[in-house]
C-alpha cells in the first residue's frame, strides 16, 4: 500500500497540453507520475455509462485510483424532508457512477445546519447518512465508500468533530479531511507540524489505525475570513496556507496511505506533483 496523490477535475495544465476529454487523464497523470483522479460531479452526476466505462479502462491501465465529489446541493440536515431525501438520491447516483468507474470513494458534503444547533443538525444528517448507507447496500452498492467532508464555513455543518461522528455510524466510511479547510475554519490554526501530528493522532484514536491509515484528504491553500473559507488559492501563495511540507512529512514518517486529492485553483496537477514530491518521490 502507498499514499496516492492527484488532481480534482482538469487543471489548466491538462488543456494547455492539448488534451480535450477527461478520458485522457489517467495516461496524462501516470506520466507525470500521479496515482489518483477526482471526478467532479458538483453540479449533477451527469457521466454517461458509456463514458464512465471508458474512463475506468484508462484508469486501470495507468493504475490510476478514481473518486468522484458529489453534487455540491447535497444537505444531510435541512429542515426540508424532500431535500433529505434528495440528499440520499444524490448519493445514490454518485455511487452509481463511481461504480462504473471502477471506483470506490464518493466526497460528501454535508450542507448546512437547516436552522438547527450543531447538535441538531450533527443528529439528522446522521439518519440521513444511516438511510444513505442503506440505500447503497439495497442497491448491491455495499463497497462504495462514502467520504464526508470537513468544511471550510464556520456556519456549515462539518467541523472535525462532526466529519468523526458521521464515520462512527459505519465502519465502512471514511473521513475526507480537508485540510485547507479545516485551517480555514479554525483562523489559520492548522498550519504546523505538531497540528498535523495533533489530526493525525485524533483520526487514529477515533477510527482505528486501519482506518486512519487510509482516509480520503483535500488539500489547497485556501483564503480565508472570520467566516472561515473565502477561496481556494495556489501553492504560490504565501500567506494564508497551510503549509504542505510539514504534513508529507508526517504521512511520510507513519507510513500512512492516504489518498490526497488537490484542488489548487487551476494548479492542482502542479501542486498535486508537489504533494508527491514532498512525500518522497516515487513510490510505486
Amino acid at each position: 500500500m502507498r499514499a496516492r496523490f492527484g488532481p480534482a477535475g482538469n487543471g489548466d495544465a491538462f488543456y494547455a497540453a492539448g488534451k480535450k476529454s477527461t478520458v485522457q487523464a489517467p495516461e496524462w497523470l501516470h506520466q507525470l507520475g500521479l496515482t489518483a483522479y477526482e471526478y467532479q460531479c458538483g453540479r449533477g452526476v451527469r457521466i454517461s455509462e458509456e463514458s464512465a466505462l471508458s474512463l475506468r479502462a484508462q484508469a486501470e491501465r495507468y493504475d490510476i485510483q478514481l473518486s468522484l465529489h458529489a453534487p455540491y446541493f447535497i444537505s444531510l440536515a435541512s429542515a426540508e424532508e424532500e431535500k433529505r431525501d434528495n440528499s440520499i438520491r444524490y448519493i445514490l447516483e454518485s455511487a452509481r457512477a463511481v461504480h462504473q468507474m471502477g471506483g470506490k470513494r464518493i466526497v460528501i458534503h454535508p450542507g448546512g445546519l437547516g436552522g438547527r444547533s450543531r447538535e441538531e443538525a450533527t443528529q439528522i444528517a446522521c439518519d440521513t447518512l444511516h438511510r444513505a448507507q442503506q440505500a447503497l447496500d439495497d442497491e448491491g452498492l455495499s463497497e462504495v465508500i462514502m467520504c464526508p467532508e470537513t468544511m471550510g464555513k464556520i456556519n456549515q455543518l462539518g467541523n472535525l468533530d462532526e466529519i468523526l461522528t458521521f464515520c462512527r455510524l459505519d465502519e465502512r466510511m471514511l473521513p475526507c479531511i480537508d485540510f485547507g479547510h479545516l485551517n480555514s475554519r479554525t483562523g489559520g490554526e492548522l498550519n504546523s507540524r505538531e497540528a498535523f501530528g495533533a489530526l493525525l493522532d485524533r483520526l487514529e484514536n477515533d477510527l482505528g489505525a486501519e482506518r486512519a491509515s487510509r482516509f480520503h484528504a483535500h488539500f489547497s491553500k485556501i483564503e480565508y475570513t472570520k467566516g472561515g473559507e473565502k477561496r481556494h488559492l495556489t501553492f504560490e501563495d504565501s500567506v494564508f496556507g497551510p503549509e504542505p511540507a510539514p504534513l508529507m512529512a508526517l504521512i511520510h514518517e507513519r507510513g500512512l496511505t492516504p489518498t490526497f486529492i488537490c484542488e489548487s485553483d487551476g494548479t492542482q496537477v502542479e501542486d498535486a506533483c508537489t504533494l508527491q514530491q514532498l512525500y518522497g518521490g516515487d513510490q510505486g
